[in-house]
């Protein structure tokens, strides 16, 4: 019988390609209400099916299951998948053929890229990265739509229609813009010297996908200490006062991963958690380390949030398994998959491609 538990605060990850008994206790705890998983949970689509198919058997309502799974060097299933092209790829096309073509081909993108996710049970993948391309962050590069934020935005509307098309919502980031810091924030801590007068641009594609059904936001690890010194993901000033109260956001607030190292001031697991969920985060990642996860799960703290049960069914796909994979099996989609396919090329994975992931 399916044990009936509340989604809780926390998105942990899985160790390998079945659920192990110390996966199965771990996503019992009340604390847990998401899944995100990683190329080391990926064997075969057959495969990936029983796994999601397992996790969601585990209790109801289902936990919701998460993968950053972008294009380019972001994509964390290959085989069996079609291979997506770095979101750069696009912006290139809006400025070689024209607005028309491009957004064109972005929505058919992310209507392929949700429908081949949501085939097999995963419910959200954290895109589209809102990051304007300044040409200055190696991290970001060219999973960046442009530079220009009016170009981003319109780019990334029409992927969200594609996704919306496969059953799947949209998670834009890194707020309020990653692009212009040189450092990687799994490695370091950026900060970004200007004003918010001068992050107004980059703000821009945030505040028009926050009014047209972005389903949720993940903050940057980057201090902008003009504005606050405090990290994004750890900052009211940020999250409750310019992206709830300016922006009018209302969907699901991420952190970003709190075990990396743009994280790591804020003190222990629970110490970053605790500021993180302060700062207005809904939703805490820890990722690549199941005993973090234990650590924090321990005598876990009822943290009030009336919004938390209806922000999460939100981000739940809104086509069954079945439902995508007879929507794949037309041959519109099938034309889709080969524009897409055709979109990919060898620069999409310079530099590699495991971007956030620990094997």
């Amino acid at each position: 019988m399916t044990i009936s538990i509340p989604r809780g605060a926390v998105m942990a990850d899985v160790v390998a390609y079945e659920l192990s008994q110390d996966d199965k206790q771990r996503l019992l705890n009340p604390a847990i209400g998401g899944v995100i998983l990683f190329r080391r949970n990926f064997q075969n689509i057959a495969q990936l099916k029983k796994l999601c198919s397992d996790i969601k058997s585990l209790r109801t309502p289902e936990l919701i299951i998460a993968v950053d799974h972008e294009g380019g060097r972001v994509q964390r299933f290959i085989d069996g998948f079609t291979r997506l092209p770095a979101m750069r790829v696009l912006g290139e096309m809006w400025d070689e053929h024209g607005q028309t073509a491009a957004e064109t081909a972005a929505e058919q993108v992310g209507w392929v890229l949700a429908s081949e996710l949501t085939a097999c049970g995963v419910d959200l993948s954290f895109t589209p990265v809102l990051d304007l391309d300044w040409g200055q962050c190696a991290v970001i590069g060219n999973r960046s739509f442009h530079r220009q934020p009016e170009i981003v935005t319109a780019l990334a509307l029409a992927l969200q229609r594609g996704l919306n098309r496969g059953g799947m919502k949209s998670c834009g980031k890194h707020f309020p813009g990653h692009g212009f810091v040189s450092g990687d924030s799994h490695l370091t801590l950026p900060q970004d010297d200007r004003c918010l007068a001068d992050l107004q641009a980059d703000i821009a594609p945030f505040r028009v996908l926050s009014n047209a059904g972005m389903a949720a936001v993940m903050p940057a690890h980057v201090v902008y200490q003009q504005v606050d010194n405090l990290p994004a993901g750890f900052s009211k000033r940020w999250l409750q006062e310019i992206l709830r109260g300016e922006l009018g956001f209302q969907g699901v607030i991420f952190s970003d991963d709190m075990t990396m190292e743009g994280a790591v001031s804020g003190g222990g697991i629970k110490q970053r958690c605790e500021r993180a969920f302060a700062a207005g985060c809904d939703i805490v990642l820890v990722c690549n380390r199941p005993d973090l996860v234990d650590e924090l799960c321990a005598d876990f703290p009822s943290y009030e949030n009336a919004h938390l049960a209806t922000r999460w069914q939100y981000m739940a796909a809104s086509v069954s398994p079945e439902q995508a994979t007879a929507m794949m099996n037309t041959p519109e989609f099938q034309a889709a998959q080969r524009i897409t396919a055709q979109l990919s090329t060898p620069k999409d994975v310079q530099n590699g491609v495991k971007v956030g992931e620990a094997f």
